[in-house]
């Protein structure tokens, strides 16, 4: 089971995301590798926000290989490089999260494993076995 909380002993979250959760029962957990903005056929756009889309996507492609969903991400981890408009940001966000809010992190950071890389995503998911 997993249990989403905002402790009222600290900040409203400042995005969506929420502060915690809380795992417990028998569970599967899923642990991702950090996910770029490249395509199945090795494109990489060279917009940022483009790469952050498809990073994402891949993402959910990772979670429909293990028969999982974007509401059994439990954390995502945001490396960015250089500038992202944050209303742009957020939206992709927002949009790929729908009403789901995992635990969220986000870095800027100087680079990544290659110039052209702007955006990896670290994610963890867990289902609870039926």
């Amino acid at each position: 089971m997993k249990i989403s909380r905002n402790p009222d002993t600290i900040h409203t979250p400042v995005a969506p995301y929420v502060h915690q959760i809380e795992i417990t029962g028998t569970n599967r957990w899923l642990t991702l590798s950090g996910q770029l903005g490249m395509d199945i056929d090795g494109t990489l756009p060279e917009n940022p926000l483009e790469q952050m889309k498809l990073a994402l996507e891949n993402v959910k492609r990772n979670l429909e290989a293990a028969e999982m969903k974007v509401n059994d991400l439990t954390k995502l981890v945001f490396y960015l490089v250089g500038e992202f408009e944050a209303k742009q940001r957020r939206k992709i966000i927002s949009d790929f999260l729908g009403e789901h809010f995992p635990c969220t992190t986000m870095v800027y950071v100087v680079a990544l494993a290659a110039p052209a890389f702007k955006v990896e995503i670290d994610a963890w998911a867990c289902k609870e076995v039926e």
